[in-house]
């Protein structure tokens, strides 16, 4: 997914994010550092939110079950994902992919798991912890194979 392609699906669910939440309008422009006009023109689907609107939306309503349902991932990853292209993320704990996400491959400890909504890619240990997201698929299972050797060195040691 592009950024553009991400603004426009996060723009597009403010107004229910914001209802999810129980805020009115002023409560929620005001959260989002915007004018209550500008709140209005998003949500009627005049305009799309600028990035930065984007991005402090996913951080402060992170745990909305219907923004984690829309992106099929914690908001604040995707995110992340998008904005590094290179599928630098921190390795973080998950909760595996019991939800949204189907396993490609396996190798050693580690597995590759493809999401089901968004499509993107990302790496997990044998204790679901991320080691690699993006979009690339040739570019996760290259990740895969370079886990599985540094693990086979490690094992030898």
């Amino acid at each position: 997914m592009e950024k553009k392609e991400f603004i426009n699906l996060i723009s597009d669910k403010m107004k229910l994010v914001r209802t999810e939440q129980n805020f009115s309008q002023d409560k929620m422009s005001e959260i989002l550092g915007i004018s209550k006009k500008t709140l209005v023109q998003i949500e009627k689907r005049r305009t799309e939110a600028n990035w930065t609107t984007i991005v402090a939306f996913c951080a402060l309503f992170n745990h909305s079950q219907l923004l984690i349902s829309s992106i099929g991932d914690n908001p604040v990853d995707f995110v992340q994902l998008i904005a590094s292209k290179n599928g630098g993320i921190p390795k973080e704990k998950t909760m595996g992919g019991k939800i949204w996400w189907k396993e490609i491959d396996y190798r050693g400890d580690f597995r590759l798991q493809q999401n089901l909504i968004s499509n993107h890619y990302r790496i997990l240990d044998q204790y679901d912890y991320r080691w690699h997201s993006s979009f690339n698929k040739e570019e996760s299972v290259s990740r895969l194979i370079e886990l599985q050797e540094l693990e086979a060195i490690d094992d030898r040691r």
